[in-house]
């Protein structure tokens, strides 16, 4: 049911993208305005992520098999990462095209193109709140670049529409000529918060693909297994991300003259309350051993004579 609906909501914003980035870069043409082609580029670069982070989400919903015990889930992982490398590679077009406008000639922007930003604005913050809220529900990195990609579309429609104002009216309205390059000024700004939003996606993306540690969920499933009788010692725990759930890796220090049936039976009890509690933990794997650290024998109880 999750992955459905990431996909439905991946498949509405392709669709919207698509059509979004022919409109503006229509608009762009006929209205000549270099930001608001800059922002149809960027919406393009929307409709191949949207197609990216759809197939990373059709692939992580595969069952686990043999060649692939823990799951198919970083394929999502991997989405995410070239959704941000997408955003990279758009907001560098934006800047390229936006300063070789900026050394040319050319008219302002037409004024109608302004209610074609304003249409884009509200449109790709809708789609940002709806795919967003999907991500954080069903905890998927990759939707939630998506989700970000239509926001940062929304930040550069933003952008463009500042850019226009300015280059329409700025010239007579301060007698300076030169702000007709508000408009590719704008497209420059837009595109180093693009460039933000874009690390800022990689960012977890890049940790789980060199499978880091996250020491919250360390500590937390520490604290469940610490509570768990028959567990004398946690050497060390890690927890790892892996597409939209966890892998716990873990060391338990038991007593020695235990049976290997009945360390068996309490490492089954500690996983149990591990994902009873956590369910997005997919795995945990356990490493026995015996607690061998010397016992301290209390001291002797000595006796005064009065």
């Amino acid at each position: 049911m999750s992955t459905q609906q990431l996909k439905r909501n991946t498949i509405m914003g392709l669709i919207v993208s698509l059509f979004l980035a022919i409109g503006k870069f229509i608009a762009g043409v006929l209205g000549h305005s270099s930001a608001l082609i800059a922002d149809a580029v960027e919406s393009f670069a929307d409709a191949l992520s949207s197609i990216i982070v759809w197939q990373g989400i059709r692939i992580a919903s595969k069952d686990p098999d043999e060649r692939h015990p823990y799951g198919y889930g970083r394929a999502e992982t991997i989405a995410a990462f070239c959704v941000g490398a997408l955003l990279i590679t758009a907001a560098l077009v934006i800047v390229v095209k936006a300063a070789g406008e900026m050394f040319r000639p050319h008219q302002a922007p037409a004024k109608w193109t302004l209610l074609v930003i304003l249409a884009v604005v509200v449109i790709k913050e809708s789609l940002f709140r709806i795919v967003l809220k999907g991500a954080n529900t069903f905890k998927s990195d990759a939707a939630r670049a998506d989700a970000w990609h239509h926001r940062a579309d929304a930040i550069t429609s933003i952008a463009a529409f500042a850019g226009i104002v300015i280059a329409i009216w700025g010239p007579a309205l301060f007698n300076m000529p030169k702000l007709i390059f508000a408009d590719e000024a704008a497209a420059i700004i837009a595109s180093i918060i693009i460039l933000y939003t874009a690390l800022v996606l990689m960012r977890p993306a890049v940790l789980e693909l060199l499978d880091a540690t996250n020491p919250t969920l360390a500590d937390a499933v520490r604290d469940i297994a610490s509570h768990i009788p028959g567990v004398a010692l946690i050497e060390k725990v890690h927890a790892r991300k892996s597409g939209r759930g966890y892998l716990i890796d873990m060391h338990l220090h038991v007593a020695p003259d235990l049976t290997v049936r009945e360390a068996h039976a309490l490492s089954g009890k500690v996983k149990a309350h591990i994902r009873e509690t956590y369910p997005y933990i997919q795995h945990v794997l356990i490493h026995i051993e015996p607690d061998d650290r010397p016992t301290t024998p209390l001291p002797a109880s000595s006796s005064t004579t009065p």
